[in-house]
């Protein structure tokens, strides 16, 4: 990508994903009032990542990055989620 090229996004795509946003938010607080047993956990953190995407995507400008930002991303999220598979491991075979 040119360094002097501009990526600009219309206000409707900004308020399409602003929209999304706060839809999610809402969904999060219901799910907060519903008991899912077990699948609290995973169904909180579903919803929190793809609002974090929605974010880096849109209004980081992660969407128009180039190739090396982009593995950079995916492999910190994987890794993330490697982290937080064994924080639960071992809380759950304590």
């Amino acid at each position: 990508m040119d360094s002097n090229e501009q990526h600009l996004m219309s206000y409707r795509t900004l308020g399409l994903v602003l929209a999304a946003l706060l839809v999610l938010t809402g969904v999060t607080v219901g799910v907060s009032y519903i008991d899912l047993g077990w699948l609290n956990v995973p169904v909180t953190l579903a919803i929190a990542s793809a609002k974090v995407s929605l974010v880096l995507l849109f209004f980081m400008h992660l969407k128009y990055e180039g190739r090396a930002i982009t593995i950079s991303f995916i492999s910190t999220i994987i890794f993330l989620a490697i982290m937080i598979s064994f924080t639960f491991w071992d809380v759950a075979f304590r």
